[in-house]
């Protein structure tokens, strides 16, 4: 691991250990504890199992975007692949940005298939879970602003996830629509930045060429998909299905606790709460934590010791689980998750 590794790893660790620090502080830590100690463990086993068909749904979607692109994966292997994606994306900062390559170098182990092409398959996953994720948090406001009046603070998060999401597709359809541009621009710029630095033995020309051929076959992969209306339509469904079980998975972990929360609150907390992955901090760690914590308390009733706990709970299904199963799935199938 480089040193830039280094320091970014402990960074986001030190940032994680912080907030944790603040967010038991705020909420006392040892309420925290007594909530968990009387979780029943029934319950606690539901939330888990809950968790796993979530990570075997959005497994499922990739093995149907990879069936796109003439690529087959056993169902049981998939699944391993895809935890391996997830256990990448919880221990880097900036998590899609560590997850994607090392799915797409899983794919590729796994399968005859080229790098881009895995790399396609799981960028089309990333990128497709974002329509399910806006459905619920606009079924869910609308429902529970029915239903209770509507705080000023959840107004703005839910302003500002709108404009995140919309900012974030508005910037993939540029790219989309200009990417013969991209493609005939952007490998000469690499290759050019990447001579400066002076290597010995190296043929701009021929890595120049090696990209151009790369981000071709990348672009075309993703036009299968999206042309493909049956197969897109199975895999935003299967999507639908992974946010479904995440919902039932934290509403088990709160009645294992103890207490009944609306489904309608869990449907848009749980997609707006996880935009604090986007913080440089270890698969978002720490952070979505406290942004459950803060979304639920003014939308539950439910004291923030207690919400707390059932978080814990929720994520140790939802973030360890992963990241213990996809930590075997790439040492097994030899791939170093970071370099």
């Amino acid at each position: 691991m480089d040193e830039r590794n280094k320091r970014a790893l402990l960074t986001g660790a030190f940032g994680t250990v912080a907030v944790f620090a603040v967010l038991f502080f705020a909420v006392g830590a040892r309420d925290v504890l007594a909530a968990l100690r009387s979780a029943t463990p029934l319950l606690v086993v539901a939330t888990f199992v809950l968790a796993l068909c979530w990570l075997a749904a959005w497994s499922l979607m990739l093995r149907s975007v990879l069936g796109a692109f003439g690529v087959e994966v056993p169902v049981g292997k998939v699944f391993f692949v895809y935890a391996g994606a997830v256990f990448a994306n919880n221990v880097t900062p900036f998590g899609q940005a560590g997850g994607e390559p090392v799915a797409a170098l899983l794919i590729s182990n796994v399968s005859d298939a080229r790098y881009e092409t895995g790399l396609a398959g799981i960028a089309s996953v990333d990128v497709l879970n974002v329509v399910p994720s806006i459905s619920l948090i606009l079924v869910g406001i609308g429902y529970y602003a029915t239903t209770a009046t509507v705080g000023e603070r959840l107004e703005t998060a839910v302003g500002s996830a709108i404009a995140l999401i919309a900012a974030i597709v508005l910037g993939m359809a540029l790219v989309w629509r200009s990417r013969d541009a991209v493609v005939d621009r952007l490998p000469a710029i690499i290759a050019h930045r990447i001579e400066r630095f002076g290597f010995a033995g190296f043929d701009s020309e021929t890595l120049e060429t090696d990209l151009t051929d790369r981000m071709e076959r990348f672009f075309e992969n993703i036009e299968r998909v999206a042309t493909d209306r049956y197969r897109l339509a199975t895999v935003v469904s299967l999507s639908l299905i992974g946010w479904l079980f995440q919902v039932a998975a934290l509403a088990a972990a709160f009645t294992a606790i103890g207490y009944s929360v609306p489904l309608s609150v869990l449907l848009f907390v749980i997609p707006l709460a996880n935009l604090a992955g986007a913080a440089p901090l270890p698969g978002g760690l720490g952070g979505i934590e406290a942004a459950f914590v803060t979304l639920l308390v003014p939308t539950t009733g439910v004291a923030a010791s207690a919400i707390t706990a059932a978080v814990l709970l929720f994520r140790g299904a939802i973030y360890w689980m992963p990241v213990l199963i996809g930590g075997v799935s790439v040492s097994t199938f030899g791939v170093r998750a970071i370099e």
